[in-house]
């Protein structure tokens, strides 16, 4: 399996919390390139990961843009992360996109998934623009924590068609949120708790499309979060390898 991300695991102690993050992204069989962008940040406790839309140039610059500036707003604004400041970062994530798609022919966007943790460690919050997402594992429920923002999720939501459906297939990348939309659509903010124990799971639509829930969960048990993450590449492979896919796996122990 190649990865285009290192998968050892990053450390930080924070005032109630130790967390360890580790993450990794396989090209899969579909592209010859990787259009997942994924950063686990080295010195603060967060990580994003991005999603290009399509095969082309604009997708890698979608992506580029997305993720770094993400990463550079978050680190400056650090330790004042709460919700006001990620509004902000998302708007200017937004701009940055737009301005990297700006002269382009093709179509530059990326969904964008990313989860920052307070100092404090207790608090987190999760980003989210498009279909990418963001799992938590808890006392052995595994649960979606985000909203895909796509017209399939709509549809299914609202019985407009079976999950299994042609039509809900062809729904799935019709995509009615994306960092590079026209209209600078808002993201998803949610605050959320981190408790020791946890386990939380950002992925592109590579992991989350191919990986069954069972297999997914059963990853994330593992005690060690780099077996995890490749046991969710792997998976991705297994099922056909249809996409790019990208996972980043972060777990919450005790502070002492």
């Amino acid at each position: 399996m190649s990865r285009d991300a290192r998968d050892e695991v990053r450390r930080f102690t924070l005032t109630d919390l130790k967390l360890e993050t580790v993450g990794g992204s396989v090209v899969g069989n579909r592209y010859r390139d990787n259009y997942d962008v994924l950063h686990l940040d080295s010195t603060l406790p967060f990580a994003v990961v991005a999603d290009g839309m399509g095969d082309g140039e604009g997708s890698r610059r979608a992506g580029a843009a997305a993720v770094s500036t993400f990463a550079a707003l978050v680190r400056e604004a650090w330790p004042d992360v709460g919700a006001e400041r990620l509004r902000t970062v998302t708007h200017t994530v937004q701009a940055a996109v737009l301005e990297a798609g700006r002269g382009s022919p093709q179509l530059t966007g990326c969904t964008l998934t990313g989860l920052v943790v307070e100092p404090q460690g207790g608090q987190g919050w999760v980003v989210q623009l498009g279909d990418s997402r963001a799992y938590r594992l808890r006392d052995d429920l595994l649960e979606l924590v985000t909203t895909d923002h796509t017209v399939a999720w709509l549809g299914l939501l609202h019985g407009w068609y079976p999950a299994d459906s042609p039509a809900a297939a062809r729904a799935r990348y019709q995509l009615t949120r994306y960092a590079g939309h026209p209209a600078a659509p808002e993201a998803d903010l949610l605050a959320v708790t981190l408790r020791p124990g946890d386990t939380w799971l950002l992925c592109t639509d590579g992991v989350s499309d191919q990986v069954g829930y069972h297999v997914m969960r059963e990853a994330l048990t593992r005690p060690d979060p780099a077996d995890a993450v490749r046991t969710l590449l792997l998976a991705s492979l297994d099922a056909g390898g249809a996409d790019n896919a990208s996972a980043v796996v972060l777990r919450a122990r005790p502070a002492h």
